[in-house]
């Protein structure tokens, strides 16, 4: 197979409707009558019972719920989940996310530098999570509160 036919494979886009909002950074996507769990790629959210995690649920919940969307996908997480960048129209959830104070960049999943300065913005001018003076990291906190 070539590059750009394994390319297509991955990278495709899935269109559907947004069925349910299971945290900042996860969705179900109705793609043709199927249930797709996506995880957004590049960010990751507060979870629900650390602080900040119900608004960060909410903040996506008022951005996508109910509403058609397109998926650009690039693979699946290690727990199946499709992983994948969301567009309402031209505007890119994920980094609306990040915009709003509701996300981080995930650092380790991503160099983009647009959603650095993003976080940035949102970080100097205290929005949302960021009204905190010490967040915590949601990789760090699931560290903490889940010890292996």
């Amino acid at each position: 197979m070539s590059l750009i036919v394994l390319l297509s494979l991955l990278l495709t886009d899935l269109h559907g409707e947004v069925i349910a909002v299971k945290d900042g950074d996860t969705v179900v996507v109705l793609v043709d009558k199927t249930e797709v769990v996506v995880r957004l790629a590049s960010i990751d959210a507060p979870e629900k019972n650390q602080p900040f995690g119900q608004q960060s649920k909410a903040a996506l919940s008022s951005l996508v719920f109910g509403k058609q969307i397109r998926v650009v996908t690039s693979g699946k997480d290690r727990y199946g989940r499709t992983i994948g960048t969301l567009y309402d129209g031209a505007t890119n959830v994920n980094a609306e996310m990040i915009k709003v104070g509701f996300a981080w960049r995930y650092s380790r999943f991503s160099s983009d530098i647009e959603l650095s300065m993003l976080e940035c913005e949102a970080r100097t001018n205290s929005r949302g999570l960021w009204a905190d003076p010490r967040p915590v990291e949601p990789w760090v906190w699931r560290r903490q509160s889940y010890p292996r």
